[in-house]
């Protein structure tokens, strides 16, 4: 239970449970709101994510990128569910790490910890590289070295400084791009008043010349980084002061509402695309169909305004939280001595993983320098992102299943067999249709974990968790 010194919320509401009944001390600050949970997965998830990767799912859905990003929504919401189950039994930071460690045995843990991993490192890089690109076209005197840089030490000390910090400057960046969002709706739906529209109306969501299941799971393996986010929030679940049901409600309220804003601005647009065919046919190596579209919607001013938002909102906003969210699963991975001891150090005042956020920031530069004199970095990077998280998910799931159905005998048959089982099967037929060199770099990743893992067993360290045999009481 929380100490007097907590949040006293009313009987109707029990505190956050305590870590302690898992063998740890509470180190980090309990002081975030539901507010704060759901602004954070909002902005995790960034409300204007599509702008960044519309032409490619534009090309890889066949045009059917509202279909593709309703499709991502119905299943990382299956998703949602699991990972607020887990969160109620398990209120600690480390997301699926913890989950699947407490939920299913620890060597599991350990595994799924290294293989969403893979996601939670490479996806500050990507959201630096992006960002530092998109500037660097608009002010060119500044290289992109200099941009990333920039970013980086900007996030590190904004972390550094403390949570309470991070969400401040996460409701500030939260409504302007909202207002940003607003604006490119309005200006939309007026320029398709006015006739510039292409297509049925419904072709975003069907378009019989181009359907076809493997094609749109194809595409929502890639759409499903606008997703990523909402996971982050149970990495805060020793810093809130709400109770365990209102961490899994934030994260589902979350990934709602952030849905709703995909699908109706990517139907906008799709829409409004003035060269539908050659964008399917040639993709957007450039990333700028979005911004292009933008253009042919309200002019150059509107396609400016888009890219520069999504560069603030990619590079500074959506890359705090990442690294945040990063620096959390380090520390958790060090607290139970599966990595480095000196992760696991909290800053005596600031209430911060300290080493992790640091580490965090030295990984996200190194990895943006070498991606940045590669031709092809950013598309590297994002074929890489998603399968970690998905693969992660998918242990999620199973965890749920083995925890509550198996131990704890439960009769829940929705939220507890139901449930974890029709988002599994969507995952794995995503992760299925995944890009080849995602799955063979993050097969690679999972192989690496495994030699660890049989390392460690075969050195005397076997994965334990501190309290495994500890239940929460519901």
């Amino acid at each position: 239970m929380s100490s007097p010194s907590e949040a006293s919320p009313s009987p109707a509401s029990p505190p956050a449970a305590g870590v302690e009944q898992f063998g740890y001390k509470q180190e980090l600050r309990r002081s975030l709101s539901f507010t704060d949970l759901l602004i954070y997965g909002l902005i995790f998830m960034v409300p204007i994510a599509p702008f960044g990767i519309f032409g490619s799912v534009f090309q890889a859905s066949g045009g059917m990128v509202a279909l593709v990003y309703i499709i991502g929504m119905v299943a990382m919401a299956f998703t949602a569910l699991s990972y607020s189950e887990m969160a109620k039994a398990f209120p600690m930071a480390g997301s699926v790490y913890t989950y699947a460690g407490r939920g299913i045995a620890a060597p599991v843990g350990f595994l799924a910890g290294w293989v969403i991993l893979l996601d939670y490192v490479l996806v500050p890089s990507l959201l630096y590289l992006i960002a530092s690109a998109a500037m660097a076209s608009f002010v060119p005197a500044i290289p992109i070295w200099a941009w990333l840089i920039g970013f980086i030490v900007l996030n590190t000390v904004v972390n550094y400084l403390g949570i309470e910090m991070t969400a401040r400057l996460n409701k500030i960046m939260l409504v302007a791009e909202l207002i940003v969002l607003a604006i490119f709706l309005v200006i939309g739906v007026v320029a398709l008043a006015h006739g510039k529209g292409h297509g049925g109306g419904l072709t975003p969501l069907f378009d019989s010349s181009t359907f076809s299941w493997s094609l749109v799971f194809g595409a929502v393996s890639v759409a499903v980084l606008s997703f990523l986010g909402f996971d982050g929030i149970s990495m805060l679940a020793e810093e809130t002061r709400e109770n365990t049901r209102r961490l899994g409600r934030s994260m589902i309220a979350a990934l709602g509402l952030a849905g709703v804003l995909f699908v109706v601005q990517t139907w906008v647009a799709a829409l409004l695309v003035p060269n539908r065919a050659d964008l399917i046919a040639n993709g957007d190596p450039a990333g700028s169909a979005f911004y292009d579209t933008a253009e042919y919607a309200g002019g150059h001013w509107l396609s400016v305004l888009t890219a520069v938002a999504t560069a603030i909102a990619w590079g500074f906003a959506n890359s705090l939280v990442a690294q945040a969210a990063t620096s959390r699963l380090l520390f958790a991975m060090a607290r139970d001595k599966q990595l480095p001891s000196f992760l696991g150090k909290i800053h005596p005042t600031r209430k911060v993983p300290v080493n992790a956020t640091f580490l965090v920031a030295a990984v996200s530069l190194a990895l943006g320098l070498y991606m940045n004199s590669r031709d092809d970095g950013i598309s590297l990077l994002t074929t890489l992102v998603n399968f970690g998280a998905m693969t992660a998910f998918l242990a999620l799931h199973v965890s749920v299943v083995v925890h509550y159905l198996v131990r704890q005998r439960s009769r829940d048959w929705w939220r507890h067999l139901v449930a974890p089982v029709i988002g599994f099967l969507i995952l794995l037929y995503v992760v299925i249709n995944a890009n080849i060199a995602a799955q063979a770099v993050g097969l690679s990743w999972l192989a690496v974990g495994v030699v660890i893992l049989i390392g460690s067993y075969l050195l005397g360290r076997r994965p334990t968790l501190s309290g495994i045999n500890t239940e929460v009481n519901e």
